[in-house]
């Protein structure tokens, strides 16, 4: 098989490598970190301005018919520089799901504004109690006059506390944990009713928690079919999983460069750490983990957009399992190697860690995988 990028694919590898190297060095991303919205808006204007918010989408709506392969490239740089912008969630996973399940007015509507990086998006799934299962839906929207009131909490929305609208999961019909009933809502977070506590995430980034009180919105809030948005959120959030190994392999790549670096010149004997051989060792495992890792994304990148199916379930659940796993070990084993300056704020490492283990935990951790992988070979 034919791993080679093509030219187009390698001046977006490019684009995004270069914008990336202008503009995130570590000290500029902490003033965006502390910035209102906790990223930088003229960055994410930029990567619209370039066309890179507008590659998953079809060229009827300004983009480029990218593939899974296009996002890797990108998330991979954007996971190199530790980009804090909502990139993954805005512009692949709701814009993924509004280009599934939206009519063609909203599709019309959003995805031009969501590629030209105008609008920002943001998807509100989880809820307290819900851990990984997006069945588990207990926010309620009941049917009234001219729309839908809706109540509810969802949790942990990565990117929610500056969105423009929240795509948001609630039960119209059956019980708490059926698979049926689910519908997905267009929400604007200015509506009456809807509370918004913003928070900082381990690794820095922003989100928010959402509660929802008689809350109405149109019958022209509902994105897709009513009651059936299950298997969309299922098959979008298994291309935001491809897309988020390749965030991690950038930055786990970044991580052993600078782990590398620092055993070349940290010295103590006279001479260079990186000379003891227990220490090369410890680093050969760190990069045969990430070998393991930026190979089982490939593989994920490849099948992301491919249509719903078992096999297709199984290789990202695989993929999942082993980069966060990868990104488990080589976090704690920069942190272990680069002694107490890998913990500290003010160091590069410590955030690509911080970063690596919050990866590993979000749309399912290596266990949840593990289980789905388990349960889709029984079936095989």
């Amino acid at each position: 098989m034919d791993f080679k990028l093509t030219e187009e694919q390698l001046m977006l590898q490019e684009t995004a490598a270069r914008l990336v190297r202008d503009v995130y060095g570590f000290e500029r991303r902490e003033q965006y970190r502390q910035s209102r919205h906790g990223f930088s808006d003229p960055f994410m204007q930029q990567l619209g301005d370039l066309g890179l918010c507008a590659v998953p989408f079809a060229e009827a709506y300004g983009g480029y018919g990218g593939s899974g392969v296009e996002n890797m490239l990108i998330m991979t740089e954007l996971g190199r520089g530790l980009c804090l912008e909502p990139f993954l969630h805005s512009v692949i996973f709701a814009g993924g799901l509004v280009d599934q399940l939206g009519t063609a007015a909203q599709k019309d509507t959003l995805l031009p504004q969501v590629g030209s990086a105008s609008l920002q998006l943001a998807v509100a799934l989880d809820e307290p109690q819900s851990h990984y299962q997006l069945h588990d839906v207990q926010t309620t929207a009941e049917a009234v006059s001219g729309g839908w009131k809706l109540n509810g909490r969802k949790s942990v929305i990565i990117g929610g506390q500056s969105a423009g609208l929240i795509l948001l999961s609630a039960r119209t019909s059956h019980g708490a944990r059926d698979e049926k009933g689910i519908t997905l809502f267009l929400v604007d977070p200015q509506d009456r009713g809807v509370g918004r506590r913003d928070f900082a995430t381990q690794d820095g980034r922003m989100a928010c928690e959402l509660y929802l009180e008689d809350v109405f919105v149109k019958s022209s809030a509902v994105l897709g079919e009513v009651g059936q948005a299950l298997p969309a959120l299922r098959y979008q959030q298994g291309r935001c999983i491809a897309a988020q190994c390749a965030e991690a392999v950038g930055s786990m790549e970044a991580a052993c460069a600078l782990t590398l670096d620092y055993l070349k010149t940290r010295q103590q004997f006279g001479q260079p750490i990186g000379k003891f051989q227990v220490l090369q060792h410890r680093m050969v495992d760190m990069r045969i983990e990430l070998d393991q890792a930026t190979s089982m994304t490939l593989l994920a990148a490849c099948v992301a957009d491919q249509a719903d199916s078992d096999e297709r379930s199984r290789i990202l659940a695989a993929a999942k399992f082993i980069v966060s796993r990868a990104s488990r070990f080589v976090a704690d084993q920069g942190i272990q190697l680069h002694g107490g300056i890998g913990l500290t704020w003010e160091y590069m490492l410590s955030h690509h860690a911080r970063h690596l283990l919050m990866v590993a935990r979000q749309f399912g951790d290596d266990d949840h995988h593990l289980q789905a992988y388990a349960k889709l070979m029984q079936v095989a």
